[in-house]
């Protein structure tokens, strides 16, 4: 599993840049995660719009990364494609989660 990490403020943006979590991958995305958000940060983004496929095993990691976050710190996410927009909708996790188009203005990968 492949994040990438940034600080831009008081956001922490982490970047998926596998194409899938799946059942494969949802148990280290979840051990990875839940590290990388042990950091001190205001906001968490997950930018996931290299992300094509996302079945129950890697919704139930995302959401287990949220509920780690706990009632204070959200896990917002970003960049949907259409085949994960989907799954979010159908499961109605769509009203649990932030979920933003693109990444929220004034966020931006480092070149």
């Amino acid at each position: 599993m492949n994040l990438q990490t940034e600080h831009q403020g008081d956001v922490l943006l982490i970047t998926v840049a596998d194409d899938r979590i799946d059942a494969a991958s949802a148990i280290q995305f979840k051990e990875m995660m839940r590290e990388i958000v042990s950091e001190p940060s205001e906001r968490v983004v997950l930018d996931m719009s290299n992300v094509g496929f996302l079945d129950s095993s890697g919704l139930g990691a995302v959401v287990a990364v949220m509920k780690a976050l706990g009632p204070v710190r959200r896990l917002e996410l970003s960049g949907l494609t259409a085949t994960v927009e989907k799954v979010f909708r159908l499961t109605r996790m769509d009203t649990v989660f932030i979920i933003h188009k693109s990444l929220p203005e004034g966020l931006r990968h480092a070149s």
